[in-house]
């Protein structure tokens, strides 16, 4: 595990509808000798900087190519259908992809779901170059957009609903970073993600002390304990 230098920071990037602020508090407290720095941008920019060294670690969306990064999931979100409020999809709990037959379906060109082959419902006379541009179509009566529900509330408006698709495709998100050796940073941020507590964090803390090594007389105990369990 390599160790950071003098003027080392953390650079993690992350796609709309990520919210890594918690990890970014928890990281001021702990290490607040070492600055923690958000880089918003698309899937394909962050895997780009995380290669190029520019990023040290990204959260984004499947699909990506793993070849030379780690990649370990993070949560798979909702897939939903955002309609104008007075459509007739709010009138249910929770749609599928039947209810949407009907519908004129935009799919922008930034769209984050693996659609396995054709949108279902009738497809619009073009495709909006960003889901924020599709959202002003939904919101103008146009046709309906199905999304994950982070970039959903992203976009959130007034005068639009959503609700879950339960048989729509899931966009999956995965914490990705070089397939090398890990810095002590890296290991850091790593237990920030996966929710250990300071005292139970692989690093040291900065100018603490190295970890004791057990006493002649824990040692004892400790044969004495196997001793009796043979």
């Amino acid at each position: 595990m390599t160790e950071p230098d003098e003027t080392a920071s953390f650079r993690l990037g992350y796609v709309p509808g990520a919210t890594p602020g918690k990890w970014a508090r928890i990281w001021a407290e702990r290490r607040p000798d070492v600055p923690f720095e958000l880089v918003g941008a698309t899937t394909d920019e962050v895997v780009d900087q995380v290669r190029a060294g520019a990023l040290d670690a990204g959260v984004v969306r499947l699909p990506i190519d793993r070849a030379g990064l780690h990649a370990i999931p993070l949560y798979t979100e909702v897939t939903v259908a955002v309609v104008p409020k007075d459509h007739v999809l709010t009138a249910v709990d929770e749609a599928g992809l039947e209810d949407l037959s009907d519908e004129i379906v935009l799919r922008p060109h930034d769209d984050t779901l693996p659609w396995p082959g054709a949108l279902p419902g009738r497809s619009p006379a073009f495709d909006s170059p960003t889901t924020a541009e599709a959202i002003e179509l939904v919101a103008a009566g146009v046709g309906v957009l199905v999304l994950p529900l982070s970039l959903a509330r992203l976009h959130h408006r007034r005068d639009l609903a959503h609700r879950p698709v339960t048989d729509a495709p899931q966009s999956g998100v995965v914490l990705t970073w070089p397939d090398a050796e890990n810095t002590e940073l890296m290991e850091e941020f790593i237990g920030v993600v996966r929710g250990r507590t300071a005292n139970s964090s692989r690093t040291p803390r900065p100018g603490g002390p190295p970890p004791s090594a057990p006493s002649p007389a824990s040692r004892g105990r400790t044969k004495r304990r196997a001793a009796r369990r043979r």
